[in-house]
């Protein structure tokens, strides 16, 4: 199984980075995305990727962290992901939740940030809170413009919570679908029926970690090793075995960013 999203490099990680790795592996999770949320941490995102096997990292600068965005960032990140372990673009988005950038300096982030992975070829992570119109307004005129591979994997709508009609919006652009701890929560019955329509061509399973805990850890820091539990909800939703849907997610994941047939490991 992969964990598509993870902030393993997070300070809540540093006195057991090692052994939340081991037990991502004894629960069969054997790869793990990185995304940043600004450049220090999509540098950060790079040294894990390089230090241990099986993980790997996405560089860009989140919607919250874009108050001081320039141009000259665009410039940082395309080098940055010159490395060979960086799998995307993101987390990227809008937030309108939290009042930490003005909306236009969001929007020009994001939207550079979208050119910046279509000129790279690499699929976008997609951060969405009380944004979903602009978000998907914004996704929709950007698929349009591809070309070429990128077009059939454009990114991922990270730990989805929007309405059903964004999550069609999303997916006829081509967009993947990220679910998270939530899926699991005894109130989250719209999210749970949204996520039982989904193709399943267009399902990924993801922590967020620290954040966003599944039952029954809710309330703890969130790990790899609790992916489990989100596949085994999901495969209950589309009536499956949790074998296949362990499969499915990982093919996914696979399909979307290309990713290698390391495992993790130190």
């Amino acid at each position: 199984m992969i964990d598509t999203h993870c902030h393993l490099n997070f300070d809540s990680y540093d006195e057991d980075r090692d052994a939340v790795i081991t037990r991502a592996i004894e629960a069969s999770v054997t790869t793990v995305i990185i995304p940043a949320v600004d450049i220090e941490t999509s540098r950060e995102a790079i040294d894990l990727s390089n230090e241990y096997s099986g993980i790997y990292g996405a560089v860009g600068i989140h919607p919250n962290s874009t108050s001081q965005f320039a141009e000259t960032d665009v410039d940082t990140l395309e080098a940055l992901a010159q490395s060979e372990k960086v799998v995307a673009i993101g987390e990227i988005g809008l937030d309108y939740y939290w009042d930490k950038s003005p909306k236009a300096k969001q929007k020009d982030a994001f939207e550079a940030q979208l050119d910046l992975a279509a000129k790279l070829n690499l699929p976008v992570i997609i951060h969405n809170r009380e944004a979903s119109e602009d978000v998907i307004d914004i996704l929709e005129a950007w698929a349009k413009s591809l070309e070429g591979a990128l077009r059939e994997r454009p990114g991922v709508m990270h730990s989805f919570s929007a309405p059903q009609q964004i999550a069609e919006r999303a997916i006829a652009a081509g967009f993947y679908l990220g679910f998270t701890g939530p899926i699991t929560f005894k109130k989250a019955d719209e999210l749970r029926s949204i996520a039982a329509r989904v193709p399943l061509d267009k399902i990924l399973v993801e922590t967020d970690g620290p954040f966003l805990t599944p039952h029954p850890y809710r309330g703890k820091r969130n790990e790899p090793a609790y992916i489990p539990y989100i596949v085994d909800r999901l495969a209950s939703l589309h009536q499956i075995l949790v074998e296949e849907m362990a499969a499915i997610t990982t093919t996914n994941a696979h399909r979307l960013f290309g990713l290698g047939t390391d495992t993790a490991s130190s």
